[in-house]
């Protein structure tokens, strides 16, 4: 019997023969054709790095805006993009949830998603290194209260045990549909709560690796983070129902959903960027002697901000030469000059709308 003041040693794993509601299925078929749409765009752009770069950064700050850790896109692109040793904790935490992505990417190409990738990414989320939980006394509830939601399980064998059974979740292979596996095992996670801090966030990007490993995404380019901070409460209500009532349809339904929404507006930022890029390339073909080049253009939409020295590198022109290029798109009022520091950089203003 669950209580929510007593460690759910008892966590079942998902009774993988009910899940797959028709209700659920038909939601699952329509979030699969939104993904899919969306990954066969990211395989159709000359370069992928363009979004690989930016939308990792726009889910890094929505998933760290759910633990209330907040930042703006501004501080987030500029601080990610000059490396400022001195940028706010925030920033910090928030530039960690993309290292942790990006690592758990790694991983993965290297062997199956497992308890040690979950750990690796806990690691680098946090910024030091995680190990399963091994005290009591985990609270989840009202801080102010101290009214308790949920108290997961408690010790390190029985810990060990579960993410076992979340493992069999995540490789469930024709068992399951991948996106209905992935909202189950996304549950299981975050009810096993298998660390001390970074949980939430270990989670989110776990969800992203078991699309990429499933083949369902080619590159990390879901915003799905998004739609949680916009139904925060939903989201937690709908994880609590499912333990406290056996309410998966509802948490099911809940998370295709968001899949399918945010795989569709991410298609339409990468749509806008493309006809930003486009129509930048256009108006600029009489003013550059043959027209920008596609390196230039790439290094342009790489992310926001931009120094004379990645055009630079990117373009293997001079430094005088990159810098007459971006003084001309200034003048143009596509970019916007800044100096930081000694820093001399130029923001991409049109870019940013698109990606706030």
């Amino acid at each position: 019997m669950w209580k929510p003041d007593e460690p759910y040693n008892d966590l079942p794993p998902p009774p993988v023969d009910r899940l797959e509601t028709r209700p659920v299925l038909r939601a699952a078929a329509e979030a699969r054709g939104a993904l899919a749409g969306l990954n066969q765009a990211v395989k159709r752009i000359p370069n992928p790095a363009i979004l690989i770069s930016s939308i990792p950064l726009l889910e890094a700050k929505a998933s760290s805006e759910i633990e209330n850790i907040v930042t703006t896109t501004d501080e987030l692109f500029r601080h990610a993009s000059l490396k400022d040793a001195a940028a706010d904790p925030a920033v910090k935490e928030t530039l960690h949830y993309r290292e942790a992505l990006f690592a758990g990417l790694r991983g993965i190409r290297q062997r199956p998603l497992s308890a040690n990738t979950a750990a690796e990414v806990c690691s680098s989320v946090t910024g030091h290194e995680m190990s399963l939980r091994s005290l009591p006394g985990t609270f989840i509830g009202n801080p102010v209260t101290l009214h308790p939601c949920y108290t997961p399980p408690e010790g390190k064998e029985l810990l060990a045990r579960k993410l076992r059974e979340w493992e069999e979740i995540v490789h469930a292979g024709d068992e399951l549909d991948p996106l209905v596996a992935m909202a189950a095992a996304h549950y299981q996670f975050e009810a096993i709560h298998p660390f001390t801090d970074g949980n939430g966030r270990t989670g989110r990007i776990l969800n992203i690796l078991m699309l990429v490993e499933r083949g369902l995404l080619a590159e990390p380019v879901l915003y799905l983070s998004r739609h949680i901070v916009r139904n925060k409460n939903q989201y937690y209500d709908r994880l609590l129902a499912v333990t406290s009532d056996g309410a998966w349809e509802e948490w099911l339904s809940f998370m295709l959903i968001a899949v399918q929404s945010t795989a569709e507006e991410t298609l339409s930022t990468l749509d806008r960027i493309q006809g930003l890029r486009s129509s930048i390339r256009d108006q600029t073909r009489s003013l550059f002697r043959g027209g920008l080049s596609a390196d230039f253009l790439d290094a342009l939409f790489h992310q926001p901000y931009c120094r004379i020295a990645d055009i630079v590198r990117a373009c293997g022109v001079s430094r005088p030469t990159a810098a007459k290029w971006l003084e001309g798109l200034v003048e143009l009022g596509f970019l916007r000059d800044e100096r930081i520091g000694r820093e001399r950089i130029f923001v991409n203003l049109q870019l940013m709308d698109a990606l706030s």
